[in-house]
């Protein structure tokens, strides 16, 4: 099989402010490819570092290097690299992420050469500032249903990552590319979506690197938008599906909650911390609070519905 025989896959590298850290290596994680049919995108969305000198540096051909001249925000810039792209298959490669050498060879083979799967996908490591292991995440979902493949997100047999994640070019332009309510769970969204109407291939293997860094922006303020995109996208997937829609929602809400209660005990402040838990709390209406936390949401929730003249119901023995 010639290299043009082969899907052609494009590998798309938003960045803002990495070129003295992540970036370098990002972009070598994408040339290192075994496989050939390869581009690599880089849009640079107006760092105020030496980006630019970073990037031509590499001379390799299958860059191109895009800088603009005003920051665009992030999510933008995500779909900017989707509309410059030429692949059959389409890596979002954030700046700070890395792809191992074969990652792409893999996939492609996973899905046997073809160019029309929605999505393929492999397991995940993620990483700390200086590439150590923190956690392994293999992809524990080969031949499964599209439902079961939800629910296994929610039994933590598989998770959602952008780096080890190719997208089918042309499908995920029809459906708009990345993007949610709050642009938390953009990628998640499309995932599914194209999972559930364009099938997916599997592998287990873990071949890409989801790094966790100090440098990353924190999510702790944004606990509401997190709970919305979080419903929304549960949603989608009771949607995308045309049994036991109940009880995936009932597991969904359950493992979204947990997420979510995660975000907010990021919350540095005691007050917004607290505000940030009943936020989830009115959400899904699931604890998974430590026994004191719980017991004093319910103690001020009490106190609330006597406030505002609402009886409080006793058990009684």
């Amino acid at each position: 099989m010639s290299d043009l025989a082969y899907p052609s896959v494009t590998i798309g590298i938003p960045t803002y402010n990495r070129a003295d850290s992540y970036l370098k290596e990002a972009v070598e994680s994408g040339l290192n490819q075994t496989y050939p049919n390869i581009e690599i995108i880089i849009s640079d969305n107006c760092s105020s570092d030496n980006t630019e000198m970073v990037v031509k540096a590499f001379t390799d051909i299958r860059i191109r290097y895009h800088r603009h001249d005003v920051n665009i925000g992030a999510n933008n810039n995500f779909n900017f690299c989707l509309k410059q792209a030429t692949g059959d298959y389409f890596l979002l490669l954030q700046d700070d992420d890395l792809i191992d050498d074969d990652f792409i060879e893999v996939c492609i083979k996973a899905a046997n050469y073809s160019a029309n799967i929605g999505i393929i996908r492999t397991g995940t490591r993620v990483i700390d500032s200086d590439g150590k292991v923190i956690t392994e995440h293999p992809n524990m979902v080969v031949g499964l249903s599209t439902e079961d493949f939800f629910r296994s997100w929610f039994a933590c047999k598989t998770s959602f990552y952008l780096c080890s994640t190719l997208f089918n070019t042309k499908r995920l332009r029809e459906i708009g590319g990345f993007g949610s309510k709050n642009n938390l769970f953009q990628d998640v969204m499309a995932e599914v979506q194209l999972a559930a109407k364009y099938g997916r291939a599997d592998v287990e293997a873990i071949k890409a690197s989801f790094r966790k860094h100090a440098e990353q922006t924190t999510f702790s303020a944004k606990v509401r938008a997190w709970c919305q995109d979080s419903l929304m996208l549960l949603d989608l997937m009771c949607d995308l599906i045309s049994e036991n829609k109940s009880v995936v929602r009932s597991e969904g809400m359950r493992f979204l909650s947990e997420l979510n209660y995660d975000t907010a005990s990021a919350v540095k402040s005691p007050l917004k911390r607290f505000i940030s838990y009943m936020t989830v709390l009115k959400s899904y209406n699931y604890t998974h609070l430590p026994p004191p936390v719980y017991r004093g949401l319910r103690f001020v929730k009490r106190r609330m519905r006597q406030v505002l003249g609402s009886p409080v119901v006793r058990n009684t023995p």
